[in-house]
């Protein structure tokens, strides 16, 4: 009996088995668990928690996709690697087919079916005797497409078809079992001509028996070749036992491809502009990327090599370029600087390595937008959803407004306006609500992001889109807003490629695995059969029964936006598309086609509702990234705000405060969060968001007022008190002071005061005081709308006015003194002594 396994297919063991071997009743085992070229696969183990004896890898297939000039024989080679704790025996490989995929969503469940599902078998094919721990051993399987005498894939007609690769073993004191499997997709374009094959030989037209050549071999030493003329052509059709099969041409897809230029967020946070300082970055795998061999190289190569050979699949591509990368990268061309330690990004730093690769990939950039369709995605991949609930206009006109103007300035093109793709694929009303509020939108989301979707495109639904391709839809709920659809299935076939495979948030359950367990070779085949899926699409009709699609049906592909895909891989899917258009299966649209098609549904009667999945709120912006991005957007409003804007200064307010906007979208980038290393993002989007707080409170911390001297002694009631306002920032600011004082002392307020970019002022502040006490007053300066800036600082007043005591005293000290005077006097002029000097007289 076939027990069902995960996707993975792997950690595969009879536990009854071996449980048995160990106590000694070996006998009891079935020999016809042996692998054999008949016997039923052994049973498979289910719990992820079991041991694991093998590891299966797909390295190679060849053909990637079969087409008419292609071999007939499709060679699978491979490595099984012992990771368990025990040698293992008896090893040995076979390649099984499951039936063509009838739907697009069977392109992804297809792969997470049981073995018995791939129910073509070829023949077990021996790995090695024994594989001792730690060791390898590498294989090849081969398989005609179609034979009448021999084992074969039994293709006979085009279309995407799941392979797998099923390894036995018997481990140390255990039994025979099924150890590991992978599964991949072949997309089959059409079929090529080929002769009968048998076990030692090929079979010609005439029934002659030839003999193997030996590069068609298989792992055992049987015959899987096609039969070649002298010239090594292949041979006619007409001379085949089996002939061609040529593809369905007749209803070609439109198809527009979306072609990502994206990265995950690089610059080091919490560093305000400074318009002089060169920018700095957490690390220097940018300039790896750039450079020849790296990955946004082969991105960008891929598209080069593309126009040259074939030239129409660009009528139908659209550069995606998120403009966080192109920042990154502009600053990159000249002197940058790349941090020590992340946690410390103004600590110790060393310049950069990028610079050269930096320019060169700008310019070669810049020459391909000029003559390719370009479009700007949201900043940095920020999480539409959290910026729709933050609700602030400044935060989301970064995010959504500035990308085209940045795309633009640099590129030096105009970019597709009226569009907007979410890195998510997936929008709720209210995020949709956010996008259409300065215009009419059309979103590019997942076809299960809207409710019933896959059928709208399929052209099955009752309602279906009255948009040329049958892909637009008016939104319900959404005055404004219109989306056009692209294929969850193969949008998470791409996702799953390159270095960082990653699941989409719209992906179903049912479609959900660990894609760490499969080769990038299979996950590569897996992305070229969604691919080709479309344009199969009216050949395999005859298999499900469906009603054959209208010819130029819209197709949207969208890999996600931080796409790992290697240079080899980008190379790989260009290559795919250009063979569907070669072979007319498909026809290039343009994305600005597509684009004005769903604008033009914004009158239909009927709408669509939004779906968001409960996995794109788990895969969103952490609770508190959100609650400190709220906090800290509406500080930097009010600071900017206070700001002098100086046509003469080099550094505007909007420049100085832009790097911490932008920082907070980056720590609510959607980057990296759908991959095997999710928990990472998110601790660096809280790490970037309290770096932002932190700068934003070193901000406010700048500006600051200062006493000339602790303690005021005033001669007077009405004395001024002299204060020092001091600005650090590099730009200038308006600002109030503030005092706390007791009631008898009057302060005036002496209105708002500017301060220079890193200077001070003196503020001379009028104080009338009616005690001679010693006061304390405590200063401060605020921002004009009465945010406190820096800290307060606290005098001592004393003061020598005694108010109407001293103006009594004084005058009765006066009137006595002239009475006296005028006493002494009065006494001279009559020539009489002055009684007062009496007793000093000699």
């Amino acid at each position: 009996m076939t027990v069902v396994v995960s996707r993975a297919g792997a950690a595969v063991l009879a536990v009854l088995v071996l449980v048995l071997t160990t106590a000694g009743v070996t006998a009891l085992l079935p020999t016809t668990l042996l692998p054999t070229a008949t016997a039923n696969p052994a049973a498979a183990q289910t719990d992820p928690d079991e041991p694991r004896f093998l590891e299966l890898s797909i390295d190679e297939v060849t053909p990637q996709t079969v087409t008419l000039t292609s071999e007939s024989v499709v060679t699978v080679r491979g490595t099984v690697a012992n990771i368990g704790d025990r040698d293992v025996e008896d090893v040995w490989v076979r390649l099984q087919r499951a039936p063509v995929v009838s739907d697009s969503a069977a392109l992804r469940t297809s792969l997470s079916l049981d073995q018995a599902g791939f129910d073509t078998v070829g023949e077990f094919e021996e790995v090695a005797d024994r594989l001792g721990q730690g060791e390898r051993a590498d294989f090849e399987l081969e398989l005609p497409l179609r034979s009448d005498l021999v084992p074969s894939l039994d293709i006979d007609t085009p279309g995407v078809y799941p392979l797998l690769v099923n390894v036995n073993g018997v481990p140390e004191y255990g039994g025979a079992a099924r150890l590991d499997d992978a599964r991949f997709l072949l997309p089959v374009l059409a079929l090529p001509a080929s002769d009968e094959v048998t076990e030692d030989g090929e079979v010609t037209e005439d029934g002659e028996v030839t003999e193997n050549t030996g590069d068609t071999r298989t792992g055992n030493g049987g015959s899987r070749g096609t039969t070649r003329s002298s010239d090594d052509g292949l041979l006619d059709s007409d001379d085949k036992a089996f002939p061609a099969v040529p593809p369905d041409v007749s209803r070609p897809a439109a198809v527009t491809m979306l072609w990502p230029l994206a990265d995950r967020p690089r610059l080091a946070a919490g560093v305000a502009g400074s318009g002089t300082e060169p920018v700095r970055l957490v690390d220097d795998d940018l300039a790896t990327s750039l450079a020849e061999g790296g990955r946004l190289d082969g991105l960008l190569r891929a598209v080069e090599d593309t126009a040259r050979t074939e030239p129409r699949v660009l009528e139908g591509l659209c550069l995606a370029i998120d403009p966080d990368l192109l920042v990154t990268v502009a600053n990159m061309t000249r002197d940058y600087l790349v941090v020590e330690d992340p946690d410390e990004p103004t600590g110790e730093a060393r310049p950069g390595s990028g610079t050269d690769a930096a320019v060169a990939w700008l310019e070669r950039l810049r020459a391909l937008a000029a003559t390719t369709c370009t479009m700007a995605v949201p900043f940095a991949q920020v999480d539409l959803t959290a910026l729709a609930d933050l609700a602030d206009s400044s935060l989301t006109d970064s995010a959504l407004e500035s990308p085209a103007a940045i795309v633009d300035s640099i590129l030096g093109v105009t970019s597709t306006p009226g569009v907007m793709w979410p890195d998510s694929g997936v929008l709720t009303e209210k995020t949709g609500s956010m996008l259409a509020a300065d215009g009419p939108v059309t979103a590019l989301v997942s076809d299960n992001a809207v409710e019933g979707g896959r059928a709208l495109l399929a052209g099955t639904s009752s309602t279906p889109s009255t948009a040329p391709g049958g892909n637009g839809f008016r939104i319900s709920g959404v005055s404004g807003l219109t989306a056009a659809l692209f294929d969850s299935s193969a949008s998470a076939a791409l996702a799953g490629m390159g270095t960082d495979p990653q699941t989409p948030s719209f992906a179903p359950s049912s479609a959900r695995y660990d894609l760490s367990r499969d080769s990038s070779t299979a996950r590569l085949q897996d992305a070229l059969g969604a691919l080709a899926w479309p344009a199969m699409v009216p050949t395999v009709s005859e298999v499900t029964g469906a009603a054959l699609p209208a010819a130029g049906r819209s197709v949207l592909f969208a890999p996600p936006q931080n796409w790992s895909a290697s240079p080899d891989d980008a190379a790989s899917v260009l290559s795919m598309l250009s063979t569907l258009v070669r072979s007319g299966l498909t026809t290039p649209r343009p994305l600005g086609a597509l684009v004005d098609a769903a604008a033009n549904t914004a009158n239909d009667p009927t709408a669509s509702l939004l779906v968001y999945p409960e996995q794109a709120i788990t895969d969103g912006a952490s609770a508190a990234v959100v609650s400190e991005a709220e906090e800290q957007i509406g500080r930097l409003d009010a600071i900017q705000t206070a700001l002098v804007e100086d046509p003469q200064a080099q550094l505007t307010p909007r420049q100085f405060t832009a790097p911490l906007r932008e920082d907070l979208l980056r720590a609510m980038s959607l980057s990296g969060r759908r991959g095997a290393d999710a928990d990472r993002a998110y601790a660096t989007g809280e790490h970037r968001a309290a770096e932002v707080r932190e700068a934003v409170d070193d901000i406010y911390d700048a500006v600051t007022v200062i006493s000339t001297g602790g303690v005021y002694t005033l001669t007077s009631e009405q004395s001024p008190l002299l204060l020092t306002a001091r600005n650090d920032l590099p730009v200038g600011i308006t600002v109030r002071l503030q005092v706390d004082a007791p009631d008898t002392v009057d302060i005036t307020d002496i209105g708002p005061t500017q301060l220079p970019p890193r200077g001070s002022r003196t503020l001379t502040v009028p104080a009338q005081i009616s005690d001679s006490r010693n006061l304390r007053l405590e200063f401060a300066l605020t921002t004009e709308s009465g945010l406190p800036l820096g800290s307060s600082t606290t005098v001592t007043v004393r003061s020598n006015a005694y108010g109407q005591i001293l103006a009594v005293v004084t005058g009765c000290a006066g009137a006595l003194l002239l009475f006296l005077a005028g006493r002494r006097l009065l006494h001279r002029f009559r020539g009489e002594p002055d009684p007062a000097d009496e007793g000093y007289e000699k």
